[in-house]
């Protein structure tokens, strides 16, 4: 029998889908024949994303801050009411901002835990509660990065906050198995989005060198020689956030070029 995703007609909630990672999954996903609500903090991005990806099928979008509760709560609220319900969660969100750990204050500390540990945890109760309510055999997909691995200094916040996602992804793997809804994580190496820009220009700007010798040092550590590009991540989103991997649950990929170098 032919490899299906099943995503046909499914509802999908897709996080900081306005640019880069979560962008690229909300066009896998639509591509897939899914339903899908985008979420952006920026109105204005939200809107042009909206107009990319109207012509690929239905698109909905939300407005909302993932660190704000309030905000959470209504885009769940949004998406069961636009799309009758929620299939698969997909969890992307941005980045603190970049740093060794030194010079990292307590407002940077509370301000990547309510981004990267608060939001997701939080989020996934929402959606669980939606999905446990309607019976709804659902996925969920966590993004979070390949340094909760192997932690890199110049990105203190999101080297120590990210590592509770993969925590996230076992505990709910376990505790939501037994209501069919399965829990996924993936750990993106290093892929074209304006962070990799973002980084470039910090490291530039430290070390006295340009930002694309910045980036040639990244593809020399990378051993498919190439940074990723948000397609690619998206076919490993799809692929744990539909039927193509239904006896898949609690696990966390790495899709990184092989960058990765602990078991």
């Amino acid at each position: 029998m032919p490899l299906s995703s099943g995503l046909e007609g499914q509802r999908v909630l897709v996080t900081a889908a306005s640019t880069g990672i979560g962008y690229g999954a909300a066009t896998a996903f639509l591509k897939e024949g899914a339903r899908v609500v985008i979420n952006s903090s920026n109105k204005e991005k939200l809107d042009g994303a909206l107009a990319r990806l109207g012509p690929l099928g239905e698109v909905h979008g939300v407005q909302g801050n993932l660190a704000a509760k309030a905000d959470l709560e209504n885009i769940v609220r949004s998406a069961k009411s636009l799309l009758g319900g929620i299939d698969t969660l997909v969890y992307v969100t941005g980045s603190p901002k970049p740093g060794r750990f030194l010079e990292m204050t307590y407002e940077d500390w509370r301000g990547a835990s309510d981004l990267l540990v608060v939001s997701p945890a939080y989020l996934a109760k929402l959606v669980a509660d939606e999905m446990i309510s309607t019976k709804t055999g659902g996925r969920m997909v966590f993004l979070s990065s390949y340094v909760i691995k192997e932690p890199t200094l110049a990105i203190a916040l999101s080297s120590v906050c990210r590592a509770a996602v993969l925590s996230l992804v076992r505990t709910l793997a376990r505790d939501l198995g037994p209501k069919n809804i399965r829990v996924n994580g993936i750990m993106p190496g290093f892929i074209k989005t304006g962070r990799i820009d973002q980084l470039a220009q910090d490291q530039a700007r430290r070390r006295g060198i340009k930002p694309e010798d910045y980036i040639r040092e990244i593809e020399g550590e990378i051993p498919l020689g190439r940074i990723g590009t948000t397609e690619e991540l998206a076919r490993a989103i799809v692929f744990l956030g539909s039927d193509m991997s239904s006896y898949i649950s609690g696990a966390t990929l790495p899709v990184d070029g092989a960058v990765l170098r602990s078991i």
